[in-house]
């Protein structure tokens, strides 16, 4: 939970909400995954997430290593597919977040001191991308994406196709 930066819009960009509610939520159950990021709380709102899914389409998420953690831990935690986005290096990271000119100096700088240890999480991924071209890196996540939907275990009713292909019996 932060303050809306300029240009966003609550219930477009994000859920903006005080500190009160965003507890309540974390009580109640309601955010499938939440950390304090940079100094703010973010959190995914669990109820929209499983409409979601269970309309059958595939959810993507932008968050940080601590809420991959929590996603790898419940249940849907074996159907979880972890992309890490590394920058071409951190001199274009931090030319990156001071472009967005959305941050102050302090907050700038405290994302570059953090920002090796948040990389050092990289490991815990399935898939390592390094953004330096923002289509090519697009390209990569919707390949991965398309792969992962063919995996075996995803095909839903492919069993059963192939012993009807088969003329086996159930």
């Amino acid at each position: 939970m932060r303050a809306p930066r300029a240009g966003e819009v609550d219930g477009r960009d994000y859920h903006f909400v005080d500190n009160a509610r965003f507890d309540a939520m974390v009580a109640g159950g309601e955010l499938l995954e939440w950390a304090h990021v940079f100094g703010n709380r973010y959190g995914t709102p669990r109820a929209a997430v499983e409409a979601t899914l269970h309309a059958g389409r595939d959810v993507l998420f932008d968050i940080d290593w601590q809420g991959t953690q929590q996603l790898q831990q419940t249940e849907a935690g074996g159907d979880l597919v972890r992309v890490f986005i590394l920058p071409p290096n951190m001199a274009e990271l931090e030319r990156r977040l001071r472009s967005r000119a959305t941050d102050s100096e302090d907050v700038v700088a405290g994302r570059m001191a953090r920002a090796a240890t948040e990389i050092s999480h990289w490991g815990e991924y399935d898939y390592i991308l390094v953004n330096d071209d923002a289509a090519q890196c697009l390209a990569e996540i919707r390949a991965i994406l398309a792969a992962e939907r063919l995996r075996r275990f995803r095909q839903l009713g492919l069993a059963a196709f192939v012993r009807d292909m088969l003329g086996v019996a159930g």
